[in-house]
């Protein structure tokens, strides 16, 4: 995902934040979010979750997602 994520924040810009969780090294996170699968993505809008799945996402459609909630 990280070559995905780097293709996507220079899509986006500042429209929106990525940040990379490791999820052994912060398990109180993965509990917080149930993270159960790797990569696990969540789109939050001021604390809230709007859009989560989990699995690779490929650049076009983590454009769209974030795009659609950021406009």
């Amino acid at each position: 995902m990280a070559p995905i994520l780097k293709d996507v924040k220079q899509e986006i810009g500042d429209s929106a934040s990525i940040l990379k969780v490791d999820v052994d090294k912060n398990p109180q996170a993965a509990a917080a979010y149930q993270v159960q699968g790797v990569p696990t993505l969540i789109l939050f809008k001021q604390g809230k979750v709007l859009w989560r799945q989990s699995g690779v996402v490929q650049k076009n459609g983590l454009v769209g997602v974030i795009k659609k909630f950021t406009v």
